[in-house]
């Protein structure tokens, strides 16, 4: 079979030089496309509504196999490659801190891989890569799934670059983004302070009081928040402007338009308190993730089939400058373990303390747990079964959005931890084919947990996809 092992490197590497933000990720998604175009590869760019979203599709017939790809980065993450101390690049200050120029050539690698066995092997099937814009903060996988983009598959399988390698299980949270602007009456703040109504007391008197509301929260509720207007830079003037936003998260979708509910009562109550007004604007969301157990056993088995990568010295000693840096940092929340019980966590992380790469594989339970963490690949595990896993691209203990794990992004772990994982889709696509009974089995599961109830999508229809707070004004305006 065909090794792709120098062009996914190359896609890769591109990927991670362009360091593009969410739903601007044009040079990044077209890299994708136009390489499994000239595979012969069916695209379809532009998909619900962004143009940085696309489907690649080859093949036709039952089993639908889906593999999702990501390649957004993150603002703030600028950094050179292969340096283990802080050190941004020039012309940019974005960098790849969560891995995604590995994700997404990765799955573009898995349905390269699949497409030659069908090939060769002459069975029915279809193999799909989904270019899925917007992962950091933009929800775009969400959008996908209420534009029905994944309503044709047999299951939807996918991965992320971490520290170790294992399967994940268990459900990431729920969460709705929302911004909070309040509009006040300007004054002078010497002379007539008493005709002035701070819209900057209001956000400060808000973020009050949600800290209080955390004390009446389910424990496994979080709420974080980003003051992005203060009104101005002179306390000589009231401001009459400012504006916060807010992640609200919980462990499903219900839950978290409840505890939505109690934040917007905050946020009047501190415009009551100031006399000022507070407009409300819903910016995106993301479902819970729906586990597979059947789904999850299959990648655990590809894992353990596929050969782990190999390191030289060279690799391991770079390897080990940037755990150096990370000997305070706690490893056990490394998304390879994060969901398992702490004895078994506890386990893992003094591994993870005493080894440069992860050279083995976690245990793989099926757990019921949550873990602290959000990911729109929840929305499509709600419309069809769906599975992931983690694998070992970075030293063990390097913390996710950091500079050690962007400057990592290039390196020769980082480029064997992405064909790893393409490699181990493309098994479980593979054994998906010969073995129908997987899928249906897999299928009961999904049925079973859901109770044959239809996904809702927890972004109101009327939202469409958007970069920031003024493009969605502008948007709304449009409408």
């Amino acid at each position: 079979m065909r090794d792709y092992s120098r062009e996914l490197n190359d896609l890769s590497c591109r990927i991670w030089d362009y360091a593009e933000l969410k739903f601007d990720e044009a040079r990044s998604a077209e890299a994708i496309a136009s390489f499994l175009e000239s595979e012969g590869f069916l695209v379809t760019r532009g998909i619900a509504g962004m143009e940085t979203a696309f489907s690649a599709s080859w093949g036709e017939g039952d089993p639908v196999i889906g593999f999702l790809g990501e390649y957004d980065a993150l603002s703030g993450l600028s950094q050179e490659a292969g340096i283990a101390e802080p050190r941004p690049r020039a012309g940019t200050g974005n960098g790849h801190g969560c891995g995604h120029n590995l994700l997404g050539s990765a799955s573009a690698g898995a349905a390269l891989l699949l497409r030659d066995y069908l090939k060769e092997s002459g069975k029915p099937g279809t193999v799909m890569f989904f270019g899925c814009p917007g992962e950091e903060g933009g929800s775009g996988k969400t959008y996908m799934a209420r534009e029905g983009i994944f309503d044709q598959l047999s299951t939807a399988l996918t991965w992320h670059p971490g520290g170790g390698n294992a399967v994940l299980t268990g459900s990431f949270m729920a969460n709705c983004q929302v911004c909070y602007r309040f509009h006040g009456t300007s004054s002078h703040a010497a002379a007539a302070p008493h005709l002035g109504r701070s819209a900057l007391d209001a956000v400060e008197l808000m973020d009050v009081g949600v800290n209080y509301l955390r004390e009446h929260m389910e424990p496994t509720d979080r709420i974080h928040y980003a003051i992005l207007d203060t009104g101005g830079t002179s306390p000589n003037v009231v401001q009459n402007h400012a504006e916060v936003l807010y992640l609200i998260r919980s462990t499903d979708s219900e839950k978290v338009r409840a505890l939505y509910e109690r934040v917007n009562k905050v946020a009047k109550g501190a415009a009551m308190m100031t006399e000022t007004e507070v407009e409300i604007l819903f910016d995106k969301a993301a479902s819970s993730t729906l586990s597979n157990s059947v789904l999850e056993d299959l990648l655990f088995q590809c894992m353990k089939k596929i050969p782990l990568p190999e390191y030289t010295e060279e690799e391991l000693s770079f390897a080990k400058a940037v755990k150096d840096t990370c000997r305070d940092i706690d490893p056990s929340g490394d998304i390879s373990i994060s969901f398992l019980p702490n004895r078994e966590k506890k386990h893992y992380a003094r591994l993870y303390r005493e080894k440069l790469m992860a050279d083995f594989i976690v245990e793989h339970p099926h757990l019921d747990v949550y873990v602290a963490g959000s990911s729109d690949v929840g929305d499509v595990s709600f419309v069809v079964p769906t599975a992931q896993f983690s694998a070992a691209t970075v030293t063990p203990g390097t913390p996710a959005h950091s500079w050690q794990m962007t400057a990592q992004g290039k390196s020769g772990p980082a480029l064997k931890g992405m064909m790893y994982a393409a490699k181990v889709l493309a098994e479980a696509g593979k054994q998906l084919v010969d073995d129908p009974s997987v899928l249906k089995r897999a299928r009961e599961e999904f049925l079973e947990e859901t109770g044959g109830r239809k996904y809702v999508c927890p972004i109101p229809a009327h939202i469409r996809p958007h970069r920031n707070i003024r493009e969605l004004e502008t948007g709304l305006r449009n409408s």
